[in-house]
């Protein structure tokens, strides 16, 4: 808990730091837990340690995700997860201004959002942000402090932005960490997630749903690729190719769901995973990207550029290997190639 005290000891705000300090040292050492389960402990007790920091009552660090041009708690000591556009409120003021902000009569901020307050019964007094950096000085988030315990309940400039620096770099450290590790799951030119990404989510998510003996999942998985994309390269460019590669994954993303999976396999190969679909419904998803693939048109410069793509689908085999239930629907991929192409075969 925070320090009610103004007049804490130096000694027991130490113990308190170091308290908390030990903790994450054991969730960092932990393994036992998926990555980012342990990810977001980390952010937590980050988040924990700078609110005791600086004696606020809640306290939220936030991810800006330059890839949704979105901003998120990571994690959130008192409150949910919220979700914001890029920009927007006192946090998105302050990452994009690049500058500490502190704001002790939020009600009259013309960029505070009360929302939360009317919904939730909180009453927001006072609000530190501070924005967060990598190592190259390029700000990636912040930290966000509310209501200062203790005092005239107001954040000052001087010893709370001294105080929160501390928890703020450890947690820009942290999170630069985990965004490298997760652009190296994401093909940066469809922005989809990779091969990588795929092993990832496949050995930390699918993986336990078909492990669980007692809730039997469903999960089904297609292949699909462009037809005669070579064709495509060979008369209109590599950048056209680039093009297209871009326009059909942005349909494949638009045409998943949250909890769906969908991945740039390599070169025109693209693979979905879809938990608690049979192999219906993962054929009719598969039809309704096909057909608007087939009605769309990817413009590029002066073109117009239209393709098809043939799919396979599979309902994974729990007796199997993920790489033989992969094969089983390659080989349905093959079928459609070998049938006409632009066709979904199940």
């Amino acid at each position: 808990m925070p320090y009610s005290d103004m007049n804490i000891s130096a000694e027991e705000l130490l113990d308190q730091i170091f308290t908390k300090t030990q903790e994450l040292y054991k969730e960092i050492c932990h393994d036992e837990n998926d990555a980012s389960n342990n990810h977001y402990e980390i952010f937590k007790l980050l988040t924990d340690l700078g609110r005791t920091l600086i004696n606020a009552d809640r306290a939220s660090f936030w991810n800006w995700n330059k890839r949704s041009h979105e901003i998120w708690t990571t994690a959130a000591v008192g409150t949910g997860r919220i979700t914001i556009p890029e920009g927007t409120g006192i946090v998105g003021k302050a990452i994009s201004e690049k500058r500490v902000i502190i704001v002790n009569d939020p009600y009259n901020s013309p960029d505070f959002n009360s929302d939360v307050d009317k919904k939730t019964g909180y009453v927001t007094k006072s609000i530190l942000v501070m924005p967060v950096s990598n190592c190259r000085g390029e700000i990636i988030g912040a930290f966000q402090a509310i209501n200062k315990l203790g005092g005239d309940g107001n954040f000052n400039d001087g010893e709370d932005i001294k105080r929160l620096t501390l928890a703020a770099f450890i947690c820009g450290i942290t999170l630069e960490s985990e965004t490298f590790l997760d652009a190296s799951y994401h093909d940066r030119l469809t922005e989809l997630k990779n091969r990588m990404g795929f092993y990832s989510d496949y050995n930390g998510k699918f993986s336990k749903m078909l492990s669980d003996t007692e809730d039997l999942h469903d999960i089904s998985l297609f292949i699909c690729d462009i037809d005669f994309f070579k064709k495509v390269n060979d008369t209109y460019g590599h950048n056209a190719g680039d093009a297209v590669l871009k326009h059909v994954s942005q349909i494949l993303y638009r045409n998943m769901r949250i909890c769906d999976g969908i991945y740039r396999w390599g070169g025109e190969e693209f693979i979905a995973m879809l938990p608690d679909t049979d192999m219906d419904g993962a054929a009719e998803t598969a039809e309704r990207i096909r057909r608007t693939v087939m009605d769309s048109v990817c413009h590029f410069e002066e073109l117009d550029i239209k393709v098809t793509m043939s799919f396979g689908v599979t309902t994974i085999d729990r007796t199997k290997s993920i790489e033989d239930n992969i094969k089983d629907a390659d080989e349905k991929l093959y079928k459609a190639k070998e049938s006409g192409r632009n066709i979904v075969i199940k």
